[in-house]
């Protein structure tokens, strides 16, 4: 049995990250690198109407992390994205991803018709498959997930 997940809004870079970024260096992803290089630039520190930056933590311990944003490749207002979501090896298929996915698409639900993502593995395509999105076509994202039905 693992220890409970609680998903919380983390408001500056949290204790752990590092744990995070360097496994995830070692798996070849670099979104890491830039959440942190962006959030220290102020580039992006997920501040706008909308936006989150959550981390998933057992025993206070940082073991996954998520974030949402309007979609910078987007002049849509509506249309929101999931980035920098990231779970430790150790806490993988535990519940801990679907957990980070879901309360970023409740939170988008507030401000966002749509969310859209882009993933380069076909194990995250799956993932995020099972979490409700549909692969698309566009240069942009590889994935979308309708939040409001249209009209």
């Amino acid at each position: 049995m693992i220890d409970p997940i609680e998903i919380a809004p983390v408001r500056s870079l949290p204790s752990g990250l590092e744990d995070l970024r360097r496994e995830a260096a070692q798996q070849g992803f670099g979104f890491l690198e830039r959440l942190v290089s962006d959030w220290t630039s102020g580039a992006n520190t997920f501040g706008g109407p909308g936006e989150a930056l959550l981390g998933a933590f057992s025993d206070s311990r940082l073991v996954g992390i998520g974030g949402l944003n309007a979609d910078p490749y987007s002049s849509r207002s509506d249309l929101g994205r999931v980035r920098h979501v990231y779970v430790l090896d150790a806490w993988r298929q535990q519940g801990v991803g679907r957990a980070l996915i879901d309360c970023l698409v409740r939170t988008a639900r507030n401000t966002f018709t749509e969310l859209r993502l882009r993933t380069a593995t076909e194990a995250a395509g799956a993932f995020y498959v099972r979490c409700g999105f549909s692969p698309i076509d566009d240069p942009a994202a590889s994935h979308a997930l309708k939040l409001v039905e249209p009209g």
